[in-house]
């Protein structure tokens, strides 16, 4: 069967994460909902999503064809009934589709013509950026059952204090030493080629992906998810890094989410709790303003390929854009557009050619190339954020 993903009405909701990427390519607990869909259904997945997006994430369509909404995230019981999803039969939660079975181009769905399956188990369902690290501790526990089941965890090293070490399990390769492993409060997984350094602490439940490490001396809560190559230092609590970024050093990150290719300077902060303990208000891209996350801790949202200095500080309920730089004393202002370049002092707008060039050069340094794909995707992104750098 040929199964695709598509994007859905959250896709604008999810900015600045889906600047740059479909909905199904966000990582929530260890994988990406991508990557749990292809897991349980044992199928590559393609995805429909915004047109400057396509080449990069292009689309396979076949004559018979089952489209599910990447906002939702898989189990068992509801890969199952994809799996089963006859022609002209639909799943729907509520109002709201989750996947159907079709032979008609996508401009011609009429669900009045279908066979409509109503799934009412309970689901993961991200709606919200904030979404991705509140419900990151449920998404990992579940990876963590996926990935580990009837599989046997390399041996913990004996320098490494371990409380409830049955919940841990350590991938081939990975290199771990004189650290403390604290999984009595949810599992820890320790991916394929990574390394947790000398003094780490660090509480469950928490995912260090493929290549990731952990540097010297680290305090990190769950429920933490620490992409592939990503580095993480300091203090961490609650936090989702998709992939290749760095919070390299000492500093405190909680309650946030960092795209890919992020890098926060020497003891950059961020608040995730305001002072009078007030409900956290978040900058939304579909609405044009500020709505209110029903949160009371609620840290940084940064897109891809953004950067701060040293000593930067980070208001509660930041909003970073995409290709954002960010120096200097004082809070910046708690939405910052993409492509800016400053800080609290006033931004202006970052060169488009010399944000290539260092994305360039960031990507390089992982043996990655930055690709006319890349450059044409960042290209469009600057100019649809134009009018939020021109009215910030």
């Amino acid at each position: 069967m040929n199964y695709i993903l598509f994007d859905g009405p959250v896709r604008n909701t999810l900015l600045p994460f889906t600047f740059t990427r479909p909905v199904a390519d966000i990582r929530i607990g260890i994988l990406t909902i991508r990557e749990k869909w292809e897991k349980y259904l044992g199928y590559t997945t393609t995805t429909i999503t915004e047109e400057y997006l396509a080449d990069k994430f292009p689309m396979v369509e076949m004559e018979k064809n089952v489209m599910i909404n990447a906002a939702y995230l898989p189990n068992e019981v509801l890969a199952e009934m994809v799996m089963a999803l006859e022609e002209n039969q639909a799943i729907f939660s509520g109002d709201e589709v989750i996947a159907f079975y079709t032979t008609d181009t996508q401009d011609e769905v009429d669900f009045d013509e279908y066979d409509i399956i109503e799934y009412s188990e309970e689901g993961l369902k991200i709606e919200h950026v904030w979404d991705i690290f509140k419900k990151n501790d449920a998404a990992l526990r579940e990876d963590f059952e996926l990935l580990t089941e009837d599989r046997i965890s390399q041996r913990i090293p004996a320098s490494v204090n371990t409380i409830s070490p049955e919940n841990i399990f350590i991938e081939e390769g990975a290199k771990l030493e004189f650290v403390t492993l604290n999984a009595s409060t949810g599992p820890i997984y320790i991916g394929k080629n990574s390394e947790i350094m000398e003094g780490s602490i660090i509480r469950g439940p928490f995912a260090l992906c493929e290549g990731a490490v952990v540097k010297l001396g680290a305090k990190v809560y769950g429920a933490t998810t620490v992409g592939p190559e990503c580095r993480i230092g300091g203090e961490v609590s609650n936090s989702v890094l998709f992939g290749y970024s760095n919070k390299g050093h000492d500093g405190f990150l909680g309650n946030s989410v960092l795209g890919e290719w992020c890098n926060l300077g020497a003891d950059t902060n961020n608040s995730n709790l305001k002072n009078n303990y007030e409900e956290v208000k978040l900058w939304n891209y579909d609405k044009g303003s500020f709505v209110k996350t029903g949160l009371q801790f609620c840290g940084l949202m940064m897109g891809d390929h953004s950067k701060s200095g040293i000593n930067t500080m980070f208001n509660t309920g930041t909003v970073v854009g995409v290709c954002a730089n960010i120096f200097g004393s004082g809070f910046p202002r708690n939405f910052v557009p993409s492509f800016s370049w400053g800080g609290a002092a006033g931004m202006v707008t970052y060169d488009v050619k010399k944000a290539f060039e260092t994305a360039r050069v960031v990507m390089s340094r992982r043996d990655i190339e930055f690709t006319p794909e890349d450059e044409a995707i960042l290209a469009e992104v600057y100019q649809q954020t134009e009018k939020l750098r021109t009215n910030s």
